[in-house]
């Protein structure tokens, strides 16, 4: 049987299924493309062909617009099969965000998972990671260190909602990335509760609506621009990272900044960017959670496509696994990327 090593190419454009012919979220435009996830690291414009859940692919033309069209788009169901060249493909969920996919492929008898991003915890806007076994695991490794054990999400909404009734006259204002991370924030919000509006910067709204469209119910959400400013006394306002101190949040009543991003366990991270209410709720596995995946799926091999690779490759290895750095650029966690000091 051919190991997945001469089936599976590291290129300049990305993973790259030979016998298939496809690309797995590839960095530049190809022909034809396999998408995990709608996170701007992993879904770019202008490939021709793109293969992905329903869910994503709707994202993906909410955030794209025209400007990435694309000229055919296939939709894959959980565990629908198809063929594409000499190469059986299907998705799985991973539990990152709505629509995230496992993309799982089988060549003469041998079987690699690619798992794109994930996170092991239970998320009411998305279906759960589901494990694979597999000869070859093809892993993201974002928060690969023993520091990152994420606290449970319900925990730190409560922090905040603790936070709210300790300053009923202030504006709570969260940041957090427009897609996955603001929908899980009101959904975890709703399950804490919290009935009255949630109310949303401009660039965090089209998202929503798409989830909304989509069967994910959010509740009463309303623009903040524009808003009253007395109406955003004792509010919870959710914005872009970006946007929590700029000029933007002069708006709000004396505000108490949060940031809700696996990072935020990094106490200077939150203090750099002038932090009160740091909310470590992360979209991607942490420490322990990658470990136990490795596991669970018990393939002899494991690849990291980005992140801490060496930590997780000695965990790996210490337990028989062999690993594999694949150092795959232009991959990152997207809180990362927007909380970074500019």
């Amino acid at each position: 049987m051919p190991h997945p090593e001469s089936w599976l190419k590291v290129l300049p454009q990305g993973l790259y299924c030979e016998p298939g012919g496809f690309f797995v979220d590839p960095l530049t435009p190809v022909d034809r493309a396999v998408v995990t996830h709608a996170h701007s690291d992993h879904a770019r414009r202008g490939h021709r062909a793109v293969l992905g859940s329903a869910d994503t692919l709707a994202l993906m033309r909410a955030r794209l617009g025209a400007d990435g069209a694309r000229e055919t788009e296939q939709a894959l169901a959980w565990g629908e099969a198809v063929t594409i060249g000499d190469v059986r493909v299907w998705l799985q969920p991973a539990g990152h965000v709505l629509g995230s996919a496992q993309v799982a492929m089988e060549y003469f008898g041998t079987r690699a998972v690619v798992s794109g991003d994930y996170k092991r915890v239970a998320d009411p806007t998305c279906a759960p990671f589901e494990p694979i076994a597999c000869d070859v695991f093809i892993t993201e490794a974002t928060f690969a260190l023993p520091v990152f054990v994420h606290p449970p999400p319900e925990h730190e909404i409560v922090r905040l909602l603790d936070s709210v009734a300790l300053f009923p006259e202030r504006t709570h204002v969260v940041g957090c990335y427009a897609l996955g991370k603001c929908q899980r924030l009101i959904a975890l919000l709703r399950q804490a509760g919290w009935d009255q509006p949630i109310w949303l910067h401009g660039a965090l709204l089209a998202l929503c609506a798409v989830y909304e469209a989509r069967g994910i119910p959010l509740g009463d959400l309303r623009p903040a621009t524009g808003a009253a400013k007395g109406e955003l006394a004792g509010a919870i306002v959710l914005a872009p990272p970006g946007a929590v101190t700029d000029r933007w949040s002069r708006r709000l009543v004396e505000p108490v900044v949060g940031m809700a991003s696996g990072w935020m366990r990094v106490r200077q991270r939150a203090k750099s960017r002038g932090v009160e209410l740091p909310l470590v709720i992360s979209d991607h596995a942490d420490w322990n959670e990658l470990n136990a995946t490795l596991d669970e799926v018990a393939a002899p091999e494991v690849w990291v496509t980005h992140g801490r690779e060496e930590a997780l490759i000695h965990a790996a290895e210490r337990r028989g696994i062999r690993g594999r750095a694949l150092r795959l650029v232009g991959y990152g966690d997207e809180d990362e990327a927007e909380i970074a000091p500019r």
